[in-house]
């Protein structure tokens, strides 16, 4: 019995080596770095817009929520309806997307940033930096050294993604971790199930060999 279990754990502890490593490596990692500063928060510009708004002009409508924005200094409204996404104006009239250079003016205004460049963002490839975001969306180069990528929504003017090299080392960190070498999102798949099983084995194999081998004398 002895003899299997030592070899039990010989072979699965040289089979799983490698990705043993890689969670060391990426858990020692994300223990140095603080998520905040990864994922660019510290570059938003901390402001807070107030303006006056009168809502008496706005058609009726079926509406399950309703949500007031402010967009470049404008008043919007979000309205979701059973059906559709609606943006208006306080006049109820349809509000209209930005277009590339509004993102831009939106990335120099809400964060210490400067933006040098923006594409509209039509597909969401997998494991894409901008990844769990709505489209329309527009991606804004700035001229930061981390070669930052700011995302903005088309309708609400939101940033809703600041991505830097830090965030693609970590975001490819955390992908070796769970094992998701495409997506980078899924930690129920397979194959980190199976490798924490093997690992989990693999340490219980080396514990009991600990208890069951017996200790030379050292007189």
């Amino acid at each position: 019995m002895k003899i299997v279990i030592r070899k039990i754990h010989k072979y699965l502890s040289l089979f799983i080596s490698v990705q043993l490593l890689l969670w060391t490596v990426s858990g020692i990692y994300f223990a140095y770095n603080q998520i905040e500063l990864v994922r660019g928060e510290h570059l938003r510009n901390q402001s807070y817009d107030e303006i006056d708004f009168n809502l008496q002009e706005l058609p009726s409508i079926k509406a399950r929520s309703m949500k007031p924005f402010i967009r470049l200094g404008e008043l919007l409204i979000q309205i979701e309806t059973a059906n559709q996404t609606l943006y208006l104006k306080q006049d109820g009239t349809e509000a209209s997307q930005i277009d590339l250079n509004q993102a831009m003016e939106i990335v120099d205004t809400k964060t210490s940033l400067q933006a040098l460049a923006a594409s509209e963002i039509f597909e969401v490839p997998a494991g894409a930096e901008y990844r769990g975001r709505s489209l329309p969306l527009y991606q804004v180069q700035t001229n930061h050294k981390d070669s930052i990528n700011v995302y903005v929504d088309a309708w609400t003017g939101d940033i809703v993604a600041i991505r830097s090299s830090s965030w693609r080392l970590w975001d490819l960190m955390w992908g070796l971790h769970i094992m998701d070498y495409v997506d980078r999102d899924n930690i129920n798949n397979i194959l980190l199930k199976a490798f924490s099983i093997l690992a989990l084995i693999s340490s219980l194999s080396g514990v009991i060999l600990f208890f069951i081998t017996p200790r030379r004398s050292t007189s």
